[in-house]
């Protein structure tokens, strides 16, 4: 254990850039200046925990006492360091796509739009390094007050709509979340986030058990997507595609999952849950989650909302990862973070990127688009055939790991539910990418690729996917991460 500043450095380097952003709202070159600036002084501050992290040592700071006991801490320990790596590193790529798409879509409330994605990354950054679940309570509902503006940022019905389910969920979920950590601090005297868990079998009766399982599967799973709590995140994407990108990739639902992995390794461990058997109770919702989602993106024409879908499906891998209370199982979760945040990422960026330009939402009128856009779609099809499993991207390295979780914790159902589910993404992605390439279009003469403000950010993340799927262990070590992380969250590992 370190003391260190750092963690904290980290988290406000973004919150201090909020008032700069909105005092040099009429001057929007000084405004991005001072959005690039903070999220490149926030990742530099997070990899300097690398070092730290891989060797196994949490880095903290104790800012205050908020209760008797419980502390308002910050602890960058290995899983919150890979988690704040993946946040702070695509928030770059992200800062200078928004510069292109807002620029490039004549969008009002620019300063508002980066002040609250400033605002987020804070958050995200706190939910990355808290110490325990009252600091990670404080900021996961800091993150739902910091997004609410950007899922509102169109002020259409559709966003205001959006936006008003968006609050309902979350603040909803938020206080089922607090009522399990009041009963998570009463029951056992403790709240903090502990490797193999603060519950054992004992702590409580089997029903009581339960009810508190539940209720963190609520307080959390809104944000993780889980059906039948997932409505929300389909309708979010009235709002601007750099914040669907943030919704999906880098903030809200990874942050959700990022809770659920803490929950279950954590706060219940792999010990508890096995033996009172409620991580069935997970793998089936989380197994449940991933067929339905990608059937339902079968029936979506508009872009954003099959991309919002597969989201849905790829977040409960996840969870169904965690839920095996395996090694790999817990190692091919953890994988799967980085691997759909660069993958999703970048679907997002060629979708926003088609809409600037070619002004195309729907997936009929796609024909032919790789014609005028090639390097956008083929970053598209890239990140597709990834999601799907296919090598050498990263994401078939995750999904490898978590099939080999499946049998090793003697589990074939969830090994059927990875195989289906790869070959439903192949069926729903194929159709775009065929209609891009192979079909004629209409009314494309002239048109280009989008800015290089937004063509640079996703050809990188594509490239990143291709990258982390033939060198796993390369740049950040995620695959050493994983695999330590895991290690420690299995008895007699």
């Amino acid at each position: 254990m370190i003391e260190s500043a750092v963690p904290l450095l980290a988290l406000v380097a973004s919150l201090a850039a909020v008032p700069l952003i909105l005092l040099s709202g009429t001057k929007p070159n000084l405004r991005e200046f001072w959005t690039l600036l903070a999220a490149l002084i926030k990742f530099c501050l997070v990899l300097t925990l690398l070092p730290n992290a891989l060797q196994g040592t949490t880095t903290q700071i104790t800012l205050l006492e908020l209760f008797p006991g419980i502390p308002f801490i910050l602890k960058a320990d290995p899983l919150g360091v890979y988690f704040a790596l993946i946040a702070s590193g695509l928030w770059i790529l992200t800062s200078f796509y928004s510069i292109g798409y807002m620029r490039g879509a004549h969008e009002k409330n620019q300063t508002r739009y980066f002040a609250s994605f400033a605002l987020c990354l804070s958050s995200t950054l706190g939910i990355a390094f808290a110490g325990n679940l009252v600091t990670f309570i404080v900021f996961f509902e800091m993150l739902t007050l910091a997004t609410y503006p950007l899922v509102i940022h169109k002020e259409t019905p559709a966003a205001l709509a959006a936006s008003r389910q968006y609050l309902v969920y979350t603040l909803t979920a938020g206080v089922c979340l607090i009522a399990a950590s009041v009963i998570t601090q009463v029951t056992t005297g403790s709240t903090a986030f502990v490797p193999g868990g603060i519950y054992t079998p004992l702590s409580l009766p089997d029903p009581a058990l339960l009810l508190v399982f539940v209720l963190f599967l609520v307080g959390i799973g809104v944000k993780s997507g889980i059906m039948p709590l997932h409505s929300w995140l389909p309708s979010a994407m009235a709002a601007p595609t750099p914040v669907s990108a943030l919704l999906h990739a880098v903030a809200v639902v990874k942050s959700g999952v990022f809770g659920l992995v803490r929950v279950v390794g954590f706060i219940f461990g792999s010990e508890t849950l096995a033996q009172s058997h409620l991580n069935i109770l997970l793998m089936i919702l989380a197994g449940f989650t991933v067929l339905t989602a990608s059937l339902l993106a079968f029936k979506q024409e508009n872009l954003k909302k099959r991309l919002a879908y597969s989201t849905v499906g790829h977040l409960s891998y996840i969870v169904l990862g965690a839920s095996l209370l395996s090694p790999l199982g817990f190692t091919g979760s953890i994988l799967h973070i980085s691997a759909h945040a660069t993958m999703k990422i970048t679907l997002f960026f060629c979708a926003g990127a088609i809409y600037v330009n070619l002004h195309k939402e729907n997936i009929p009128d796609l024909n032919g688009i790789a014609k005028v856009m090639p390097f956008t779609m083929a970053a598209f099809t890239l990140a597709a055939l990834g999601l799907a499993g296919v090598p050498p991207l990263n994401g078939f390295v995750s999904k490898w790991t978590l099939a080999q979780g499946a049998l090793q914790a003697d589990m074939l159902v969830p090994l059927f539910i990875l195989v289906i589910s790869g070959l439903l993404n192949i069926g729903y992605f194929f159709p775009i990418i065929h209609r891009a390439y192979f079909k004629e279009g209409e009314h494309l003469e002239g048109k280009k690729e989008a800015s290089a403000f937004m063509v640079v950010p996703l050809v990188i993340t594509a490239l990143l996917s291709v990258l982390l799927g033939i060198f796993p262990n390369h740049f950040f070590h995620f695959y050493d991460l994983a695999t330590a992380i895991a290690k420690t969250l299995i008895p007699g590992n």
